[in-house]
């Protein structure tokens, strides 16, 4: 099996990454995340990647689509937002994946307790039947606390807001009120 392996960021990938090496599953990394917002965030987190890659011997491929009008103009619901950010980000890494070779794709969004889980895992499993690739169903969310740890021990930046302008915003209004 030749896996591709979406990674939204560094601490969310510790785990996964530690899982799929234990149990020697081939895997390349793919860094699409046009969703992270502002821009220095989107490059902290893809300068954190590029750093934890060479820590672990992991090939990453990188892509530097920033797509900020989209999240700009998109004016649904924040449950639709979300949907529509996995939707764009998983079609791409299973479109990715199908025409680089690869069997099979996952996400590292799989790890955390604070993604909607059965909406990822729906989402992949219809992109997997569009582009006629698997999608590596993996419930992570186990090894999160421990896979934040580690990238805490390994001096990685970790982040505190799931990275789209809205989940930055409302981090942002939180932090103010609790600096005063």
């Amino acid at each position: 099996m030749k896996l591709l392996l979406h990674m939204c960021c560094a601490p969310c990938s510790v785990y996964p990454v530690s899982v799929l090496q234990e149990e020697n599953i081939e895997f390349c990394g793919y860094y699409y995340n046009p969703n992270i917002h502002p821009k220095e965030e989107f490059l902290k987190r893809k300068e954190t990647i590029q750093k934890y890659s060479l820590l672990k011997g992991i090939i990453v491929e990188y892509s530097d689509i920033f797509l900020q009008d989209v999240w700009e103009n998109f004016k649904e619901s924040n449950d639709q937002r979300c949907e529509m950010c996995y939707r764009n980000r998983l079609e791409k890494v299973a479109f990715h994946a199908k025409e680089n070779g690869f069997d099979t794709f996952t996400s590292t969004l799989m790890v955390s307790p604070y993604q909607k889980h059965d909406l990822i895992k729906k989402i992949g499993m219809e992109y997997a039947k569009k582009y006629n690739v698997d999608f590596y169903y993996r419930d992570f969310r186990p090894g999160f606390r421990g896979g934040q740890q580690q990238a805490k021990d390994l001096g990685l930046y970790r982040q505190k807001f799931c990275g789209c302008m809205l989940s930055f915003q409302q981090g942002d209004k939180k932090n103010k009120a609790i600096d005063g």
